[in-house]
């Protein structure tokens, strides 16, 4: 008797209300987590979004969406430009300025409150459910708040009544889109091996000084070892930044403020003085766990060059949002380890390449940021790489890759490394 009360428990534990669990929950509204609801719901999957801040919210960001960021949109999206730039002033230290220009539009600039705000409500368009106010605290796919081992408790921590209380959701995949310090991301395991601190500023600027940076963005190679600075035009107010790595707080801080002055933009008061945490993932660094996959910041998905993180989340979203629709109809671990293998291997297949390519420019620029400057400023087959890159008809592997002039100058500058 025992022996069938143990099946007939199984058989119950097998049999969840499907009414109550979710297809897929992503969890952060930004562009990675607005992508892969999308995806999700486009394909008629039940889908819900989650996200702690109420939108819109303030998003530490330059806003440069160059050509993949663009091509990864969603159907009939309209981009909320705030200014199309057409040139590129580069500067090493704030000396030896110059600015390349082109006839074509290289990339366009957004403010990413109304970016992602958008990103959110095509998603809900397709049918996605978006809760905002939300923190989720933990993923379990295990014990007993998890009825059966195709589901995944996402566990919210709401507060209510002076304390804490929690609510489960359940779901067949979850997706974490949650940003650089993720919660999803440490249930997953993801590692890093690379993590930069940037510092920005935005300022609102006169009619008359706006007008000078309309068009043209400022890129200026820093005194730190692979730290830049931009001044990114939106309008009447400039967005002004810089990066380096992290543990070099004050010296990145200090050349904020010298990069500020040098400009001529210190008598102007920043409307926000923001910083953020940039994280690049290692090369062997998990994907997924079970039924749960990252994306975005949250799986360190960046360019470790430009740090350029909007395309990277974009197009990471969307796979995710792809491979968990997948997920969620696997009836066993097997077939849902197979369909998380298959989206890791997507992404490293892609963005994975982009990023190796990435990390030795990074290398390259952190020894010689003097001879990158001179290359980009004059030797115009290296402007015309950067133009069609940022316009999105090329990228920086794929050149490495098919042009063996670029791979032969790439190896001749970084030592041959491969």
């Amino acid at each position: 008797m025992s022996s069938e009360n143990d099946a007939t428990g199984a058989a119950a534990a097998d049999e969840v209300d499907d009414s109550s669990v979710w297809d897929v929950v992503v969890v952060g509204a930004g562009p990675a987590g607005a992508s892969a609801a999308y995806a999700a719901a486009v394909a008629g999957r039940r889908v819900l979004l989650l996200e702690k801040a109420e939108l819109p919210r303030y998003k530490t960001c330059g806003g440069g969406i160059i050509g993949p960021s663009r091509d990864s949109l969603p159907p009939g999206f309209e981009l909320p430009l705030q200014d199309r730039v057409h040139a590129v002033t580069f500067s090493l230290g704030g000396r030896m300025a110059r600015t390349r220009r082109s006839r074509r539009m290289l990339f366009g600039l957004i403010n990413r409150p109304e970016f992602d705000a958008q990103l959110v409500q095509h998603a809900e368009k397709a049918g996605a459910v978006v809760r905002t106010g939300v923190a989720v605290s933990r993923v379990e796919q295990h014990g007993p708040g998890v009825p059966d081992r195709r589901t995944v408790a996402v566990v919210l921590a709401r507060a209510g009544e002076g304390k804490e209380r929690e609510e489960r959701v359940l779901a067949r995949a979850v997706v974490g889109a949650d940003g650089s310090a993720s919660r999803i991301g440490a249930h997953v395991g993801v590692k890093l091996d690379q993590v930069d601190l940037g510092l920005e500023w935005e300022i609102p600027v006169p009619e008359t000084v706006a007008e000078d940076w309309a068009g043209r963005v400022l890129i200026d190679w820093g005194p730190l070892p692979g730290s830049y600075g931009w001044v990114f035009p939106k309008g009447r107010t400039l967005t002004v930044g810089v990066i380096s790595a992290r543990g070099e707080g004050a010296a990145t801080k200090r050349y904020l403020e010298d990069f500020v002055a040098r400009l001529g933009l210190a008598g102007f008061e920043p409307s926000v003085s923001s910083g953020h945490l940039t994280r690049c993932r290692s090369d062997d660094s998990p994907l997924s766990r079970g039924r749960v996959l990252v994306c975005g910041d949250a799986a360190g998905l960046l360019e470790p060059w430009t740090r350029e993180g909007i395309s990277f989340a974009l197009r990471s979203g969307r796979l995710a949002g792809e491979w968990a629709v997948r997920i969620a109809e696997a009836h066993d671990a097997v077939d849902a380890r197979r369909q998380a293998l298959n989206y890791a291997f997507a992404i490293k297949a892609g963005l994975g390449v982009e990023m190796a390519v990435g990390r030795r420019m990074l290398t390259l620029f952190e020894r010689r940021p003097g001879l990158l400057h001179a290359v980009l400023t004059g030797f115009r087959p290296a402007w015309t790489a950067f133009a069609d890159i940022t316009r999105g008809t090329a990228t920086l592997a794929g050149l490495v890759r098919t042009r063996p002039l670029a791979r032969r100058a790439l190896d001749l500058l970084d030592g041959g490394r491969g």
